[in-house]
């Protein structure tokens, strides 16, 4: 990709780094051209014009120099508003905190990625909203998990393809197997049978389309354990914002 000069861009920031005495270095998800590092001078004097519009969780329309390899520059913010629950709320700034460092693990830099651009800020959306932020985290995780390379069929067994008996989740299967087949795992998961169903409708439903789901709390911690469980063994990857959302749950016991 060349340089493109006055590019007018969507952009959502995802955080921001402090660069020297006064500048900072400030990532953003961008609908048009994936995720991009913009160097931003002078971004932490009190005077700086576009301080608001570059703050964690802002989001809009801005327009900048982007550069095919290497750091981008901001030079106007056109149309720049701000997550104000999840700024404000420290759960809700940690759901989507997390959210935000899955796509930065799951894509490379300067890669468009023009749906999962429309998903994230949708998820934001929902977050920012008052919608379960965990329910919500737990779709894009889920839903995440094949551009990690990594393919788990949700919806029926693996072994025979039925979905109408209670499933569970086996690894060494990469998928379900239903009540017929679970002794073929004695390591399986263990799932109760609403967690697994929950899990098939996440794992499938548009987030766009999604909409209020009442879950107990000791469902939403089977399915929460079970998805770390993924990203450690299989994905690769332990992030420290899941870290501090278990943390934070500790403290509300």
């Amino acid at each position: 990709m060349n340089t493109i000069a006055n590019a007018d861009f969507d952009g959502i920031v995802m955080f921001e780094r402090s660069h020297r005495e006064n500048d900072l270095l400030v990532k953003f998800l961008t609908k048009e051209h994936g995720k991009r590092m913009f160097f931003i001078k002078n971004a932490k004097k009190v005077d700086f014009k576009l301080r608001s519009a570059v703050l964690p969780f802002s989001h809009g329309k801005y327009t900048g120099l982007i550069r095919g390899s290497g750091l981008s520059y901001i030079n106007a913010a056109l149309d720049v508003q701000q997550f104000e629950n999840i700024f404000q709320d420290i759960t809700l700034n940690a759901y989507a905190t997390f959210i935000l460092n899955l796509i930065d693990a799951a894509f490379e830099d300067n890669l468009k990625i023009t749906s999962w651009f429309e998903r994230i800020n949708r998820a934001l959306i929902l977050i920012d909203a008052g919608n379960d932020a965990e329910i919500v985290t737990d779709l894009i995780q889920l839903q995440l998990l094949n551009s990690f390379g990594i393919s788990i069929t949700w919806d029926h067994c693996v072994v025979c393809g039925r979905n109408d008996l209670p499933l569970d989740y086996s690894e060494s299967f990469g998928g379900m197997l239903c009540q017929n087949h679970w002794e073929k795992d004695e390591h399986r998961w263990h799932l109760s049978p609403k967690s697994a169903r929950i899990i098939g409708i996440l794992s499938a439903v548009s987030i766009f389309k999604l909409g209020q789901i009442s879950i107990s709390n000791e469902t939403k911690q089977e399915i929460w354990d079970l998805t770390d469980n993924i990203y450690k063994s299989q994905v690769g990857i332990s992030l420290k914002s899941r870290s501090f959302i278990d943390q934070m749950k500790k403290w509300e016991i």
